[in-house]
């Protein structure tokens, strides 16, 4: 299926983009991608240099004629998220990514496609080997670790980059023009627990919920999509008092919502058909509420060979299950400057409890700092009134939108003359790393834009055809039009 995407127009995007998937780069695991990426550079006979981090830079001369524009920084994150499904037997490690194409999709066998931010990479590395696009000085800022803190944006030194303008190629629907993303800051609470036998009489059983869409925990938190660790509790909290935890796993990384949870369970045999019953009837509550956007939601409860041998007290079952309800996730609060705009809001995105102890993991996003750290301390308070610690890390500011750039102009302007019709000029909900940047380069006007994706960060990740076509003759004209110095 390699050489059907290879045969994609634009050809040689696409061929850059099957030769990136060949390469595992999860975040905090890029070391073989920055030599890819490197070694791609040097081939070209670019200027080519890793900073401290992991990022890489490679600058390319002005094309004959455009030595007076000024200079461009193009930007992609290297990293990429990985999910797939339960069932899907795959190494991350050590696999490329095997794709398949779907009417005008390219999509993954049961992974994610990396297309996130994979084909901004893709486009950066078209325009540094060829040799007949037009185009001004040119910086090619590839970062590290976007997914997972931004560290690769904020490692990178005032100095380094000498661009006028920086495009940010990472942005989701072909008709946005992005001027403005959230910043962030990671929550983390963690407790330990009283443990127990489990009663004589005591079966096992596993309670499990999967099915869900997921998805990106910035951009699709406005759907108000199913969160597994929050439908987990919440039937956890119709039986708290009749059964005891064993262990519990829901979700796996911070950026995306969670889409399945598993929890053991030591169940008092004789209490199995009340208990049945019970989970039967908030599993239909919840298809009910859930059944228009996460159609597939299975909720399963099933005996195991054996029983656990060891739970959590009841005490602090309850005050764990409590305090999991009590915890904010989604929406906060709307933009009231932006219609449309989700302001702030929280993704629940892990949940472990095992051998005496538990950890959740939170990712707090909003465009405003104060009403970022105004849900951050609701959620503190909620788990330091139940016990926990709690420990923040990994904050980064927003992006504010500046609407009289002049590449903001341009790109306005090139959009309608060639769509007939005005770009979506807009803030979003996700962490861009140009806020990030623009704290060490403050006078460098930045703009974010991309081919359409949909399903970024879940294994339904899915990139348009024809709309990475559209992307890339955009792109193309913006190099064109690049204001004079």
């Amino acid at each position: 299926m390699s050489d059907t995407i290879r045969n994609l127009k634009p050809k040689n995007l696409w061929t850059n983009f099957a030769d990136l998937n060949e390469v595992p780069r999860g975040s905090k695991k890029e070391e073989q991608v920055i030599i890819f990426m490197k070694d791609f550079g040097k081939k070209l006979g670019l200027e080519t240099m890793e900073d401290e981090v992991g990022n890489v830079i490679i600058r390319k001369p002005a094309t004959p004629g455009m030595e007076n524009r000024k200079s461009v920084v193009l930007q992609s994150h290297l990293d990429m998220v990985h999910q797939k499904n339960n069932d899907t037997n795959f190494d991350f490690d050590t696999q490329g990514i095997d794709m398949v194409v779907d009417g005008d999709w390219v999509k993954a066998k049961g992974t994610t496609l990396g297309a996130d931010n994979g084909l901004g990479v893709a486009s950066i590395m078209a325009i540094l080997e060829s040799k007949d696009i037009q185009h001004p000085a040119i910086e090619a800022l590839f970062t590290i670790d976007e997914e997972t803190g931004m560290t690769g944006a904020m490692g990178l030194k005032g100095g380094v980059l000498h661009g006028d303008i920086l495009l940010n190629l990472d942005t989701e629907e072909d008709d946005e023009i992005g001027v403005g993303c959230a910043g962030g800051i990671d929550i983390t609470a963690e407790t330990n627990y009283a443990t127990m036998r489990a009663p004589d009489n005591s079966l096992g059983y596993v309670l499990k919920v999967k099915g869900l869409n997921g998805g990106h925990s910035g951009m699709d938190i406005i759907k108000g999509l199913g969160n597994a660790n929050k439908i987990m509790n919440r039937i956890l909290y119709a039986i708290m008092d009749q059964c005891h935890i064993a262990e519990l796993h829901g979700g796996s990384l911070r950026n995306a919502i969670p889409r399945e949870s598993r929890v053991h369970l030591a169940v008092d045999k004789n209490k199995v058909d009340q208990l049945k019953k019970v989970i039967e009837k908030v599993s239909s509550e919840i298809h009910n509420e859930y059944k228009l956007l996460d159609g597939d939601l299975k909720i399963s409860f099933e005996k195991q060979e054996d029983s656990p041998d060891e739970v959590i007290s009841m005490e602090d079952q309850i005050r764990f299950i409590k305090v999991i309800y009590a915890a904010h996730n989604g929406v906060f609060r709307m933009s009231p400057a932006i219609t449309d705009l989700v302001e702030t809001s929280n993704n629940i995105a892990k949940v472990h409890l095992e051998h005496g102890k538990i950890k959740v993991e939170c990712l707090t996003r909003s465009s405003v700092e104060s009403s970022k750290m105004d849900l951050a301390y609701t959620l503190r308070s909620a788990f330091e009134l139940a016990g926990f610690k709690v420990a923040f890390s990994g904050s980064y500011p927003g992006w504010e939108p500046d609407m009289d750039s002049s590449i903001l102009k341009v790109m306005d302007d090139l959009y309608l003359k060639m769509n007939g019709n005005r770009a979506n000029v807009a803030a979003c909900h996700a962490g861009l790393e140009c806020g990030i940047l623009g704290q060490n380069y403050p006078g460098m006007e930045m703009i974010s834009f991309g081919p359409t994706i949909k399903g970024a960060h879940s294994p339904d990740e899915r990139a348009s055809i024809s709309s990475t076509q559209k992307f890339w003759d955009f792109l193309l004209e913006i190099l064109k039009n690049i204001p004079v110095k």
